[in-house]
């Protein structure tokens, strides 16, 4: 009897260890993208259990569930189309793949997309609908960048940025894995055209705010790094607006894709708004094309050539500006005589022949150039009248005339080797390079001021000009360009966190002053194992400001007259980054949101004090400062309202100087600085589309000019703008099957500065007989309304 008792317990404990058995399953598997790469930190869910987990460094996953009637599993990650996967009483082990595919080739609503999680430095940000949003400029790329944390710019004219407290000077930007250049003698954002970076062509985005890796160069505050788009079928679009017109075409086959670009800018519209009133002729056009041939699966050719010709032609009539308080409000009256006739020519070019010599190693050679012809030439005289509105005072007479004949020619020829190995967790990169630098300069400034009849300055026995300058130089230099980085991908023992190790030395040696430099650079990106939506980032490294033309002109005066020669002493400023990272992602009201926020401080020496004026730099020519700059970025990016992203950031900055055993901060010394960027459809309809921009940043420290840097002791007031756009989709073809070549036709309606707020620029000083000085404020540009049509092919 006890004998049957056993054997019936034990057929029993069987029966339910089988039924156990029966009812659980595994599922495995590996996630791609479009490209058939592994997806790493890829989302897979089981809502209806409970059950969820993440790609590993390979792209794989595996899954213990439930079996049932119907097991849902859901397949997503940050920057690509979700997939849904439906099971049928799956037993055992099922073994699956799946590939995920970018949003931006498939959704024409998201205006910018964050490319999966960013572990390292470098964040990517994508342009699909910037198209769509108000632009002063015309430069999509640049006005997307300028919208960062950590980023500032105040001066909607112009496309250069400053970041964390560096000068737009300390910016490098590649195209391409090339590093591109901007005109030299550009000093005012009215003369600024259109920039190298052709939106339309654009299809990624690498932007780092500090503690960039070592394959970007010796520069000390950011890094862009743009990859053109190799066209898959045939594409275009064309667009036409109050400020200018562009045209795209992209052709693909099996073995070649080729894209050709043509862009027309004229700010004569917008510029019409400032306070100086005259003839405004600008005229800006730019060509580019990117070629990409492919012969077979070991060779990969790829061309890209630019050619920029750039005008901007003045010829101002009067000017009134009010200015002061609501107590003491003081009037600056000028009627001008004279013309401004500037000339910027570019052209561009880089063969980059790539060898495949397996999957995972490939050899390329690239070589570029880049050549440019400056033209700044200008005579215009000024009388002024400076009263007092209250009683009607007359606080200033004359006359101030202004004259430049500045001329410019620089090329810059280069030639690199690069290496990329792929390897298990390991991706290494390195080169060497080899440059060739020509720059040839004639300069020849000056400005005279009368007041009342009186030359200023003067002795009682000589006269003298405020401001003269000659300039006679010619630079022929090489560099010799180096570095070796590795990113090593990998977990703990359990799986559980993962890390993400960047870690690099770059080196270069001047042959103009002679000088050898070497930085070291290092980041690390922890996802850990508590939390799967958080990211903690560190990066440190040690980084240079390689002197070029700019820094190199160190100016002497003697007898009323300064002379700029090129200083062969001068050294490179040296940074310090110490950066440290959190990143969360959440959702909200089933929406996805992410949260940033970076802690930063840079030690600064062997700086070369400057002073900024509109978008001009004018260096001392000498490493006479040290410095510091510490802050914080936030930026919450998301959907704040479903199908559109937005997002609002807030940069708090401390920057110092200690220059002439005097601390003062450096002139791009903004304390604070908020951004929004908003985007909502009309109730009902996805067919109207809103999008607003605003900014709103602490002004910068100024002072007299022609004067050093420990003079700069005001601060302008704080840089506030709203722009606003309202674009209608007239004609929707995108997800119908039709036969019509056009894609999308979209109506746009924008107004720029929207509050009509006056915000300075620059100021322009002028002299009583007495040697006072007072600072006259340029104001930037009014309201203004833009129409602009949009067909996509």
């Amino acid at each position: 009897m006890l004998m049957k008792r056993f054997q019936l317990f034990i057929l029993c404990f069987w029966l339910a260890l089988m039924s156990a058995s029966a009812q659980s399953f595994t599922l495995k598997g590996k996630v791609m993208d479009g490209d058939m790469q592994p997806l790493e930190l890829a989302t897979v869910s089981c809502v209806q259990q409970g059950k969820v987990t993440m790609t590993n460094l390979k792209g794989e996953f595996s899954l213990q569930l439930q079996s049932a009637d119907s097991v849902v599993v859901r397949f997503t990650m940050i920057g690509y189309k979700g997939k849904t996967r439906v099971l049928r009483r799956p037993r055992g082990t099922q073994t699956i793949q799946i590939q995920l595919i970018d949003e931006s080739r498939q959704l024409d609503e998201v205006t910018v997309t964050e490319q999966r999680r960013q572990t390292g430095s470098t964040q990517q940000l994508n342009t699909k609908d910037l198209r769509q949003t108000p632009s002063a400029t015309g430069n999509a790329v640049e006005e997307l960048i300028q919208q960062q944390a950590g980023v500032s710019t105040h001066n909607e004219l112009s496309s250069q940025y400053n970041v964390r407290g560096g000068s737009f000077d300390e910016n490098c930007v590649y195209i391409n894995k090339v590093e591109v250049y901007r005109p030299f003698l550009v000093r005012s954002g009215q003369q600024e055209g259109l920039s190298v970076i052709n939106p339309d062509m654009v299809e990624k985005i690498g932007f780092s705010t500090g503690g960039f890796e070592a394959r970007f160069g010796d520069r000390m505050s950011s890094a862009l790094d743009i990859t053109y788009r190799k066209p898959k079928r045939f594409e275009g679009t064309a667009s036409v607006s109050l400020l200018g017109a562009s045209a795209y075409i992209g052709l693909a086959s099996k073995k070649l894709s080729w894209s050709n670009a043509i862009r027309y800018k004229t700010t004569r519209y917008l510029l019409g708004s400032l306070e100086t009133k005259g003839e405004y002729r600008p005229n800006f056009l730019d060509y580019q094309t990117y070629l990409s041939y492919q012969p077979n699966k070991r060779w990969t050719i790829d061309l890209i050539g630019n050619i920029s010709e750039n005008h901007y032609n003045f010829i101002p009539k009067d000017r009134e500006t009010k200015f002061g308080t609501m107590e003491n409000v003081k009037d600056f009256r000028v009627y001008f005589d004279g013309q401004e006739k500037d000339v910027f020519r570019t052209y561009f070019g880089t063969l980059n022949i790539t060898r495949h010599l397996s999957e995972r190693l490939l050899l390329s050679a690239i070589a570029s150039a880049f050549y440019t012809k400056e033209q700044e030439r200008y005579d215009i005289q000024g009388q002024y009248w400076l009263t007092q509105t209250e009683t009607s005072e007359n606080l200033g007479v004359g006359t101030y005339m202004e004259h430049a004949r500045n001329y410019l020619e620089a090329d810059v020829e280069s030639f690199k080797l690069m290496l990329n190995n792929k390897s298990g967790k390991h991706e290494t990169e390195a080169a060497v390079a080899y440059r060739m630098e020509h720059i040839s300069e004639q300069s020849r400034e000056y400005e005279m001021r009368d007041s009342a009849g009186y030359s200023v300055p003067h002795t009682g026995k000589d006269l003298y000009l405020i401001y003269s300058l000659n300039a006679r130089n010619k630079l022929n230099a090489n560099r010799i360009e180096a570095y070796v980085q590795d990113t090593y991908k990998f977990t703990s023992a359990s799986e559980e966190t993962f890390y993400t190790l960047n870690y690099g030395v770059r080196f270069a040696h001047w042959n103009f002053n002679r000088e050898t430099l070497l930085s070291p650079r290092a980041s690390l990106g922890i996802v850990p194992a508590f939390n799967h939506d958080v990211t903690f980032r560190l990066a440190a490294g040690l980084y240079y400001q390689a002197p070029f033309y700019k820094e190199l002109r160190d100016t002497i005066t003697t007898g009323g007259i300064t002379t700029a020669s090129l200083n062969s002493n001068i050294k490179s400023p040296r940074s310090i980054h110490f950066i440290v990272g959190y990143d969360y992602r959440f959702r909200m009201n089933e929406r996805p949101f992410k949260f940033t926020a970076e802690a930063y401080f840079k030690a600064l020496s062997r700086l070369i004090p400057y002073s900024v004026n509109n978008v001009k730099i004018v260096y001392y020519g000498d490493n006479s400062a040290t410095g510091h700059t510490a802050g914080i970025d936030l930026k919450l990016y998301g959907e704040f309202v479903p199908g559109t992203d937005s997002w609002i950031s807030l940069s708090l900055m401390n920057t110092k100087m200690k220059l002439n055993g005097r601390s003062m901060p450096l002139p791009t010394d903004q304390r604070f600085a908020m951004n929004l960027f908003f985007t909502d459809y009309f109730p009902g309809t996805t067919r109207w589309k809103m999008s607003l921009k605003l900014a709103y940043a602490d002004g910068l420290p100024f002072g007299p000019p022609h004067r050093e840097t420990d003079m700069q002791a005001f601060r302008a007031p704080a840089y506030k703008r709203a722009d606003i756009g309202m674009s209608f989709r007239a004609l929707n073809n995108e997800d119908r099957h039709s036969r019509s070549p056009i894609r999308n036709i979209w109506l746009s309606l924008d107004c720029l500065n929207l509050l009509g707020i006056h915000n300075v620029n620059s100021y322009y000083w002028i002299t009583d007989v007495t040697s006072q000085q007072y600072a006259v404020p340029n104001y930037l540009t009014g309201r203004q309304l833009n129409f602009r049509v949009q067909v996509e092919f």
